[in-house]
């Protein structure tokens, strides 16, 4: 499985009543971006408050820590790490004390030349409580030289390469950007009492929030007392909205570009259909991500759809977990074949892509133990070929199973009866936006924010913790 990245949320309120749980809410519905913290800051106008923990935001938060965070403006987070481990220190918001009064800053994302910014500022006798990319963007804005708050933020995107999209407060005011590319998703919405940034819309709907737009590639909105303004601070940059958003990452239910996320994965698996036909029982899914394009799947094949694998729904994400012995343990915690579903059956399961592929063999093994005949794997992206600097960790190349095996080969480890990966010129007709308009890096190597020679090499020969 491919490692997930974070989710940012934000709320201004234009009624003086408190917000924190409509944060909550909106975190809740943002869980399956982020799993290892989730934190809370508010402002009163005056003062800022905040509370963070490790762990899911049911498991953090409860009825007391949200009355006490008082005030009408907040913003809030969940974590799944990329830079930085999975410590308290790196949980956020990021809240710090500047010449500009007090921020709290949320980030999403990943800088690819954090390493050199950090040892700038500590150079200049700065020093960090965690190793988050996030801490360093909050360090260099309280440090910089501008007048002026705004100044002093645009300066320090200048400097930042990389993926981010930002939810920033202040006590008197929420601020919202993306990096130049719009390497990852952030929209805004609007209830009657108050506006929402959000990463994704399904956390727009649990509030009832009318959908507004999303916030461009290059921009800083800034929502304060007199409304919403925005203006561009890089528009030298060609966007790239991370692929993966509509093949794994968001929501289902999500909006992104103005495209149903559920209607390009069932057409993923509509393509994926056509492209590798097969002759089978029943169609199945990997719970959750792989349902929409099964039922494509499924639909143009007009091979029956059904359940084979049952989810637990109160076990994490299996990349989450740090040894492969844990992983793979995982993997049997978290699903389970139903057998009289898939004994003696040929079965073509669909699955949104293969990372290490460890993953994908022990479900494979499981239906092979639970009876099944014949086994065929249909994977609703093209081959992960590279790996991803911009915030999510897809492995190292030597630990991505395409970049060193081949099709056959990849076949043969998983023991499955067929193997068919969905085509790059049908997952962008499957997503139907502009082909320009995506990153897809990791697929085509095409890296659309240069990356240090000294990071692309790290990460040929390591695992990044």
């Amino acid at each position: 499985m491919i490692k997930e990245y974070c989710g940012v949320f934000g709320i201004y309120g234009i009624k003086d009543e408190p917000v924190a749980k409509n944060v909550y809410y909106g975190l809740f519905a943002l869980q399956h971006r982020g799993q290892e913290s989730a934190g809370i800051a508010t402002s009163d106008g005056n003062v800022i408050s905040q509370f963070k923990d490790l762990g899911l935001v049911n498991q953090v938060f409860n009825e007391r820590s949200l009355r006490n965070l008082k005030g009408r403006i907040a913003i809030g987070h969940v974590r799944y790490s990329t830079t930085g481990s999975s410590t308290i220190e790196n949980a956020q918001p990021i809240v710090i004390d500047t010449k500009y009064g007090a921020i709290a800053l949320a980030h999403n994302g990943n800088l690819v030349n954090s390493g050199d910014l950090r040892h700038e500022l500590k150079s200049r006798g700065l020093s960090f409580s965690g190793t988050s990319d996030s801490e360093i963007m909050a360090a260099m804005i309280a440090t910089s030289g501008k007048e002026n708050f705004e100044e002093a933020l645009v300066d320090t995107l200048k400097l930042c390469q990389g993926a981010y999209s930002l939810v920033i407060m202040k006590n008197d005011r929420i601020i919202a950007v993306r990096d130049p590319h719009g390497l990852r998703p952030l929209c805004i919405g609007k209830t009657e009492s108050s506006y929402v940034v959000s990463s994704e819309t399904c956390a727009l709907d649990i509030l009832g929030a009318n959908f507004v737009r999303d916030v461009s590639n290059g921009e800083i909105v800034i929502i304060d007392s007199s409304g919403l303004r925005s203006s561009t601070w890089d528009i030298s940059a060609k966007e790239a909205l991370c692929v993966f958003e509509f093949i794994y990452f968001a929501r289902p239910d999500s909006v992104l570009k103005g495209r149903s996320v559920y209607d390009a994965r069932f057409n993923l698996g509509k393509f994926l259909a056509k492209e590798h036909p097969v002759e089978a029982d029943v169609v199945i899914p990997v719970p959750e991500s792989g349902v929409p394009a099964a039922i494509g799947f499924a639909a143009e094949s007009k091979i029956p759809f059904g359940e084979g694998l049952i989810k637990n729904r109160y076990v994490g994400r299996t990349f989450i977990q740090p040894s492969q012995e844990i992983r793979d343990m995982g993997v049997k915690l978290k699903l389970n074949p139903i057998r009289d579903a898939v004994r003696g059956k040929k079965i073509v399961i669909v699955d949104d892509s293969i990372v290490r592929g460890t993953t994908s063999r022990q479900i494979v093994k499981l239906l092979h133990e639970a009876g099944a005949r014949e086994v065929h794997m249909r994977v609703s992206s093209p081959p992960n070929l590279n790996p991803c600097y911009y915030g999510i960790d897809t492995a190292t190349r030597a630990e991505l199973i395409a970049a060193n095996l081949s099709i056959e080969g990849i076949r043969k480890y998983l023991d499955v009866d067929s193997l068919g990966y969905l085509s790059v010129d049908s997952l962008k007709k499957a997503v139907d936006l502009p082909k320009d308009s995506m990153c897809m890096a990791c697929l085509d190597g095409k890296y659309p924010v240069k990356v240090p020679e000294r990071l692309e090499n790290l990460k040929l020969l390591f695992r990044e913790t």
